[in-house]
């Protein structure tokens, strides 16, 4: 294939493997010697550890160790190092108790690891943990964030930003003050592919090795080094193929520490890979967020001031860099992109005896968009308003712009956006309301409107590599868990070089292979280190001209490059991208590495990706079924690199946002802290016969802090799915007087709901 262009559609290149059965996914990975791990975890919610009894255990056929929170110290092991300590605008410490790889003393979570067993075969490890015994005496399980703030000692973080006064003024002022509570319930996010490890270590060397299905490699290495009490250079993560992650393999967890660990004991590469069962009540949720906000504006719907007191369920344990999820992303853009003069927030976040909380698709920013946009449709019913005449004169003006709480959006067209969106969606709703109400059904259109600053790891790696036999080889610190990045990035690469898109390597996820990287999360990987290789590939045209310059025998100022080729001004003398990689290998000046070239880029200005989402559903009231009959969206994600791939990836938001509207939802048992939605049978995800065609088109409008004018694109619909459809579910209910309706809208839920406004 010749050069492509940024905004082509190529197939992506990887799909190849995949529908074909040769990807190379954890549990298809070989290793001599491999021996299995089975983990016993906590049946309780919350519990001290009166006894452990492992004799049975280690006396079964096969079993090669087990080991227990006993031994860690003996061994070395650390608790689990959260990855913020400290609010970074406050310098407060958080408040959080130590996680162990194995439990000491208390279980905190149901599923928590209390042992592991290593044996033979995987059968023989999973026999032998069934003979562990373990003597529990149970403690009261709290699972709550109304619970958990009763007693101070759950709180890990609280402190207020923004401007109390300038809010209390707008609400002294105001003809009007909408107050609502709201519950962003907790979900599980369920990729397709389960989490696992292969540890070994090879005490020569004394270096661990972890093969992992993760999506933050040198994140993890860093803090499983921490845990193990060994220097991040004697920890290598590797991942190949990864089954999605969606957030859910972002942050290290126990297991991954338990491999390495019990590879160093029986002197064996140590396998585990986690049953669907067992994902429930181990892998991070998500969401489980309670607020209460009041909206003040004045007698012509002009929003004035925005008010909010937020918390959040962390689960058990501090994971990850969930204390910055309520320190940046749930503070960034409260209000979304409307313009309100005056914001103040409360936020904190509680411990609970539930499975950890961490990230899934837009973390902070779909629990403030369900914010601010179900409290406008409450607005307009309240004041008599038109809820999207209302959201449309308070949108932001034209971009740049100057958020309340400080950020500068460089770019975007929010009445654009939102224009094209409503239109589209309402082109012919009357009808389609009338055609259901013939039918006893009940039509309904919701808004919402997304938008995110992108965080993630500031830093990102590429390095480019031209072979001998002419080939160039990208290596990133970024993972691909599906999103493409094995076609997006060379296609990248072969716009800005002219080098063929065929003669291009794609590689990523070990950390051996590159210093630094931010792995993959909130959007971040493709203005990252497109940002990177952008700034590579001026530095191999500033190699490459002078290298042309001595071929070609003219003055470097002469040498001019475009379409691949350098080439004298003015004449036809001119030499390819890869003749010339092969004489730089030669040149003097340059030395073995030639045109090869390593950049580290330190982000200097976060991204904005925002669009509009118009969700319209119908509902049977006899039944409470809600049907999703139509969902259109105009997205601004700036530059788009590969408009198949970037429509992949919205679709499979949306979808992720229709399962927490209409079904998924974890359930826990209160006072045992039991998970009741522990399987699918418990905890439905949507399927294609739940979702419709999404309607959704590109408005591109192009980010000016990054050279490639990309923004991301992976969380959109997660952010704004839930809000949009829920807001259409309550516009279909009006006519019974339903106001209010907590997520998600189940038959069940939908059906209660319309009883109880009629009082029956």
């Amino acid at each position: 294939m010749t050069r492509l262009k940024i905004g082509q559609t190529p197939r992506r290149r990887e799909d190849t493997r995949f529908l074909t059965g040769s990807g190379r996914y954890l549990d298809d990975l070989g290793f001599e010697g491999v021996v299995h791990a089975a983990i016993v975890r906590s049946p309780h919610g919350h519990a001290r550890i009166d006894a452990i009894d492992v004799s049975d255990a280690v006396a079964a056929p096969g079993v090669l160790a087990v080991l227990t929170g006993a031994d860690q110290a003996a061994a070395g092991i650390q608790p689990i190092p959260p990855y913020e300590r400290a609010n970074p605008h406050t310098g407060e410490a958080f408040a959080y108790p130590d996680q162990h790889p194995l439990a000491v003393d208390t279980v905190r979570y149901g599923g928590q690891p209390v042992a592991l067993v290593v044996a033979q075969s995987r059968e023989e490890a999973r026999d032998a943990a069934e003979l562990v015994s373990v003597d529990y005496i149970s403690l009261p399980a709290i699972t709550t964030i109304e619970a958990a703030r009763e007693d101070p000692a759950n709180i890990c973080l609280q402190w207020s930003t923004g401007d109390a006064a300038a809010v209390e003024a707008g609400v002294q002022a105001a003809e009007h003050v909408t107050s609502m509570s709201f519950h962003n319930h907790r979900i599980v996010t369920n990729p397709m592919e389960p989490r696992g490890g292969v540890g070994s270590f090879d005490p020569e060397s004394g270096r661990y090795t972890l093969h992992v299905s993760a999506q933050s490699l040198h994140t993890g290495r860093d803090h499983i080094a921490m845990t193990l009490g060994a220097p991040a250079s004697d920890v290598r993560l590797v991942a190949k193929d990864v089954g999605g992650g969606f957030g859910s393999k972002n942050f290290m967890y126990p297991e991954q520490v338990l491999m390495l660990w019990a590879a160093r004991e029986t002197g064996r590469p140590v396998k585990w890979i986690n049953e669907r069962s067992d994902a429930f009540v181990s892998d991070h949720q998500a969401r489980d967020h309670s607020a209460r906000a009041e909206l003040a504006l004045d007698r012509d719907g002009q929003f004035l001031a925005l008010r909010l007191d937020g918390w959040g369920n962390l689960g058990a344990y501090l994971t990850g860099g969930m204390g910055r999820l309520h320190t940046d992303q749930f503070a960034t853009l409260p209000g979304g992109p409307y313009a309100i003069p005056a914001i103040h927030m409360n936020i904190g976040a509680v411990f609970t005896n539930t499975v950890p909380i961490g990230v899934t698709r837009g973390p902070g920013y779909a629990e403030s968009a369900n914010i601010i946009e179900r409290l406008i449709d409450r607005a307009a019913a309240e004041m008599g308003l038109d809820r999207f005449d209302l959201r449309r004169r308070n949108l932001a003006p034209a971009a740049p712009y100057v958020h309340t709480m400080g950020l500068t959006i460089d770019s975007g067209a929010f009445p654009d956006n939102f224009d094209a969106a409503l239109a589209r969606a309402r082109d012919g709703f009357d009808d389609r309301r009338r055609e259901a109400e013939s039918r006893g059904r009940r039509r309904g259109l919701g808004m919402a409107y997304h938008i995110k600053a992108t965080f993630g790891v500031p830093v990102e790696n590429v390095e480019l590599t031209f072979g001998a036999d002419d080939y160039l080889t990208l290596v990133t610190g970024t993972q691909s868990i599906g999103q493409g990045h094995e076609t997006t990035f060379p296609q990248i690469l072969s716009d800005l070089l002219g080098a063929p898109f065929d003669q291009i390597r794609y590689r990523d996820g070990d950390t051996d292979a590159i210093p630094k990287g931010g792995g993959h999360g909130s959007s971040r990987a493709t203005s990252m280190a497109g940002t990177a290789m952008h700034r590579a590939v001026q530095d191999i045209i500033a190699k490459g001209r002078r290298v042309a310059a001595r071929a070609l025998e003219a003055a470097e100022a002469d040498i001019e490059f475009a379409n691949g080729r350098f080439s004298v001004a003015g004449t036809d003398r001119d030499l390819d991208i890869m003749a010339v990689a092969r004489l730089a290998r030669e040149d003097d000046e340059l030395g073995r590495r030639g045109l090869d070239t390593f950049h580290e880029y330190t982000r200097e200005a976060h991204t904005f990706p925002n669009g509009c989402h118009v969700a319209e559903v119908e509902v049977d009231p006899e039944t409470g079924v809600v049907t999703l009959a139509r969902y259109t969206g105009v997205d601004d994600y700036g530059t788009i690199i590969n408009p198949m791939v970037i429509e992949g990836q919205v679709h499979g938001a949306i979808t992720q946002g229709v399962g927490q509207a209409l079904m998924e939802r974890a359930v826990y048992e209160d006072g045992s802290g039991q998970l009741l939605s522990g399987s699918f049978l418990d905890y439905p995800l949507p399927r294609a016969a739940d979702v419709p065609s999404y309607d959704v088109t590109f408005n591109q409008i192009a980010c000016t802090t990054n050279p490639l004018g990309v923004k991301g694109s992976g969380e959109a619909g997660a952010i704004a799915g839930f809000p949009a459809i829920v807001n259409a579910v309550l516009d279909a209910l009006e006519p019974y007087g339903v106001i209010e309706l907590e997520g998600p809208a189940t038959p069940e839920n939908v059906w209660r709901t319309i009883q109880n406004a009629a009082g029956t």
